[in-house]
């Protein structure tokens, strides 16, 4: 006798592939830009404001976007997103900087539809009891998405230039789009409307209603609270994604190739951690004590990264750098589950967009401002461990109250 099929394992896998899929297509800007840089003859600190203008285009479809998602759904906008996302790569080849910050704009508008599209789809298929462990697993495409950057992008450049990596790219990202085409249909929960016409293009009067999902962060208990909480996480976890490749060819004397091994490693650390944080939350039923443990470790490790030098044997970096990915890169699916927990069932697509305008906000401001610190005082070290404290403050406005009133999905 056959078993049937969960009803979770085709959402949690179809949101898995493309949460990967929009990350790699993010994850590869940092790896990619000391090629391009070098041959174009940019500075090395530009890969702080390609990284900011790549939030911004996730900010940008948190405000203008509310139209679209609702009216094909998530699943269906961040499959047009990713398409769009991958036309842009061809922009690259242009040796203007402003060109490629319009093409990291373009590329980051699929990472601000994962978060609010894939919380309303776990929300309805999760089994009861494993809700944070669901949310990790879709948040693990994120970390999953660097690994595959930190691993192929490296040695394509080496073996055959920059200009074959993103077209290998390219493909890496339309295959498990057009392979989830079929599936929005039926996860979106909504008739296919494109054919009809009724898609509501964003105007200003969307950018307007930037107000509605941060308003909708006071509906339920501790929402903002818990929403600074992972603004303040993506301060160290933006400069780990940003910078450690640059710091490490830059400062530390590595390879590209080398360099992108320990990015590898970091997001390995990433994939776990984030599982591994999912399913203790659900275990000890606090995702407030797991988050403040993380936030402790997330600290020292990017506070210890500033203190790294190239004397520093390669396997403690590597070392440093997976302790990392598993803290300061893998608190997200643990907020976003709570997020999605404390919040009125009716509300969970807009609290998940306001929680995530703010990481937004945070993604774009942090790493243009440590490159800029960077290119004044010529120091990584004070960078990192600025970074680092910034975390601590999570201590500071976690909230602590008790889950009693607090809705748990069944």
């Amino acid at each position: 006798m056959k078993h049937a099929t969960p009803n979770w394992l085709a959402p949690i896998a179809a949101i898995l592939i493309l949460q990967t899929t929009s990350s790699f297509l993010s994850r590869l800007i940092p790896i990619i830009t000391p090629a391009v840089s070098e041959e174009f003859g940019w500075s090395g600190s530009a890969i702080g404001y390609f990284t900011a203008s790549n939030s911004f285009g996730s900010l940008a479809i948190l405000i203008a976007g509310s139209a679209m998602l609702k009216a094909i759904g998530g699943m269906r906008t961040l499959q047009l997103t990713l398409v769009l996302g991958t036309m842009c790569l061809g922009l690259f080849l242009s040796p203007s900087i402003g060109v490629a910050l319009a093409a990291c704009f373009a590329m980051g508008i699929s990472n601000g539809v994962a978060n609010p599209a894939g919380s309303e789809i776990l929300l309805r298929f999760s089994p009861p009891g494993k809700r944070n462990l669901m949310f990790s697993i879709k948040q693990a495409g994120v970390p999953l998405g660097g690994i595959v950057a930190g691993l192929c992008i490296p040695g394509i450049v080496v073996l055959w230039g920059w200009r074959v990596a993103l077209l290998v790219c390219g493909l890496i990202v339309l295959i498990p789009t057009v392979i989830t085409w079929s599936l929005s249909a039926t996860l979106d929960g909504i008739n296919n409307r494109i054919s009809q016409g009724l898609i509501h293009l964003p105007t200003w009067q969307s950018f307007r209603n930037l107000a509605v999902p941060l308003a909708s962060l006071a509906r339920g208990p501790g929402l903002f609270k818990m929403s600074i909480v992972g603004s303040l996480f993506a301060v160290a976890q933006s400069c780990w994604f940003t910078f450690t490749v640059i710091y490490l060819v830059d400062a530390m004397g590595y390879s590209l190739g080398l360099a992108g091994a320990v990015f590898a490693v970091m997001q390995t650390g990433g994939v776990l951690g984030r599982v591994m944080l999912g399913w203790l939350s659900d275990y000890f039923d606090s995702s407030v004590a797991t988050l403040s443990i993380t936030a402790v470790l997330s600290a020292t490790t990017t506070a210890l990264m500033g203190l790294t030098n190239p004397d520093w044997p390669v396997w403690t970096v590597m070392l440093l750098a997976f302790v990392a990915g598993s803290t300061a890169a893998s608190w997200n699916g643990v907020q976003i589950a709570e997020i999605a927990r404390r919040s009125p069932p009716e509300w969970v697509s807009e609290t998940a967009a306001g929680a995530s305008v703010l990481v937004n906000l945070v993604n774009m401001i942090a790493p243009a401002c440590f490159a800029s610190y960077v290119v004044f005082s010529g120091r990584y070290d004070y960078a990192f461990i600025g970074a680092g404290l910034c975390t601590l403050l999570v201590l500071v406005f976690m909230p602590w109250e008790r889950n009693r009133g607090i809705r748990t999905p069944v």
